[in-house]
């Protein structure tokens, strides 16, 4: 396991569909960590190119988004537009 490090981290105002943070927020309390520990993993692995979960963490992600209907895949990227209140 990597040496832990000191890093400064700031409080953010990010807008996220409603499903996908509940997912997210599920998966964070079925890994055990916080939301914004699991987030920045995940931003990691993206810069560099990895997969940031096992085959079986997938296979529960794919549980948690049946339960919160979670439809959306990497083809609706960058195509989400929210709904005019």
């Amino acid at each position: 396991m990597a040496e832990s490090l000191k890093v400064e981290r700031v409080q953010t105002g990010m807008r996220i569909e409603k499903r996908m943070l509940k997912v997210l927020k599920a998966l964070a309390e079925y890994l055990d960590m916080s939301l914004g520990d699991l987030i920045e993993g995940i931003v990691l692995h993206a810069f560099e190119g990895k997969a940031p979960f096992s085959e079986q963490t997938l296979e529960k992600i794919e549980q948690i988004k049946q339960v919160y209907d979670l439809d959306l895949t990497a083809a609706h990227s960058h195509k989400l537009v929210e709904e005019s209140k």
